[in-house]
């Protein structure tokens, strides 16, 4: 099937040049103005006060005018020569165009019938061909549509793995053949992220949609920069698998992981840079697996976690910077997992567990330090688990502990150092709320 293929404005009207006649007259009009107001502005800068008349022309002055008039009539032709010459520029331009354009769609045709083929290996030719048109296509809009057709073909359903059982075995065979074209497409789509923006064959920038997919091999962003375009996850299953986004920034655009269910593997934002944009988790079940951002810094954008269900798996902020984000755990569920910001730096950011509700798991923030910003665990249910400020030190920003309703669980400052957050220690005479424990010298 070919494709429909989105075109400049130019070519879906044809070309839109004037007419050459209005063209030129317009032409002629600049061109006199311009040559007045130069003529006009060099008379005032001389402070001529007029002309001076001559009655009769020598041959001098008669060749001069000569040559004038032949000047004034070259130069109106080669005006005329370079508006016909910029028409034409302009008509080989949209051929050329044409003509690439054209032999895209033909080669494009090819790749995606090899892609629809039953037999595997074909299948992996189609794959290298679709890679190879985004990397040369004449538009941008040519290079997304190729990328689109990568992602659709790992969204398509596959029948998954019927076993070793020697009955079974030619469709094992073709299970793993099947998932090695699935995993040349999510390491081609790694490869050309990782490429710097503006470089042949790179592809930042562009949107990907993995929405509703199984990952179930590795996936390398390790190094590529988000400014722009949209790269979603939303709906997909990780098993086992590892995303690597370590070293990256983000800086625009988006990445949305919502709804995903993470049953194992690792995604990891290790060392990653967030200087605006968005990645979101919202809604996603962790199970198992991991999602690490040890060593990142966070200079602007959002994390959001906000409505997610934790119930295994960890995840890992140590050593992390927070001076202009938010990380939002929102309405979120945490029934056994494990949240570590250790020795994390806090001087202008937010980090909310609003209206969460623990019934196992650990949230700790030892050895962090807190010199600005908002750690908020306000409207939260402990039926369980443990939120632990062990050793961290505080300089000044706000930990709003409000609204906490304890059945069981703690929220503990134990050993904590410096001055007690604002409205975090009840006033005189007032007890402590069951669950909250509060160094001695905050206390006294």
């Amino acid at each position: 099937m070919i494709p429909r293929l989105p075109r400049r404005r130019t070519e879906r009207r044809g070309l839109n040049l004037w007419p050459v006649g209005p063209v030129l007259i317009l032409a002629f009009t600049i061109a006199l103005t311009v040559a007045g107001g130069v003529f006009y502005t060099a008379w005032d800068l001389l402070g001529a006060r007029g002309l001076k008349p001559e009655h009769r022309l020598d041959s001098s002055t008669l060749f001069d005018l000569v040559k004038l008039s032949f000047g004034v009539v070259a130069g109106a032709g080669a005006l005329v020569a370079l508006i016909v010459a910029y028409r034409r520029q302009r008509v080989d331009e949209d051929g050329a165009l044409r003509d690439a354009t054209r032999l895209h769609t033909e080669r494009f045709t090819t790749a995606v019938s090899q892609l629809g083929d039953d037999a595997p290996a074909v299948q992996l030719g189609g794959v290298h061909a679709l890679a190879g048109l985004a990397n040369d296509a004449p538009t941008p809009a040519l290079r997304q549509t190729c990328i689109d057709v990568l992602c659709a073909y790992l969204q398509l359903p596959h029948t998954p793995d019927p076993g070793t059982d020697p009955a079974d075995q030619e469709q094992h065979h073709r299970y793993l053949a099947l998932r090695t074209v699935r995993h040349t497409v999510l390491r081609l789509i790694g490869d050309h992220y990782r490429l710097p923006a503006g470089t042949h064959g790179s592809w930042q920038g562009c949107n990907l949609d993995l929405a509703g997919t199984i990952i179930d091999g590795p996936l390398n962003f390790d190094g590529a920069t988000f400014s722009g375009g949209t790269v979603s996850f939303d709906g997909a299953t990780f098993s086992g698998s590892r995303v690597d986004f370590n070293g990256a920034t983000f800086s625009g655009g988006a990445v949305s992981f919502g709804r995903v269910a993470i049953s194992g593997g690792a995604l990891n934002f290790n060392g990653a840079t967030f200087s605006g944009g968005r990645v979101s988790f919202a809604g996603a079940a962790f199970s198992g697996g991991s999602a690490n951002f040890n060593g990142a810094t966070f200079s602007g954008g959002d994390v959001y976690f906000g409505t997610a269900a934790f119930s295994g798996g960890s995840l890992f902020f140590g050593g992390v910077s927070f001076s202009g984000s938010r990380v939002d755990f929102r309405l979120a569920t945490f029934s056994g997992s494990t949240f570590n910001f250790y020795q994390a730096a806090f001087s202008g950011s937010s980090v909310l567990f609003e209206a969460a509700t623990f019934s196992g798991g650990s949230v700790f923030f030892g050895g962090a330090s807190f010199s600005g910003g908002i750690v908020s665990v306000d409207r939260v249910t402990f039926s369980g688990g443990t939120v632990s400020f062990s050793g961290a030190t505080f300089s000044g920003g706000t930990v709003k502990v409000d609204r906490v309703t304890f059945s069981g669980g703690t929220v503990s400052f134990a050993d904590a150092r410096g001055e007690a957050p604002l409205g975090l220690v009840p006033g005189a005479g007032e007890p402590l709320p069951p669950g909250l424990i509060l160094p001695d010298a905050w206390r006294s």
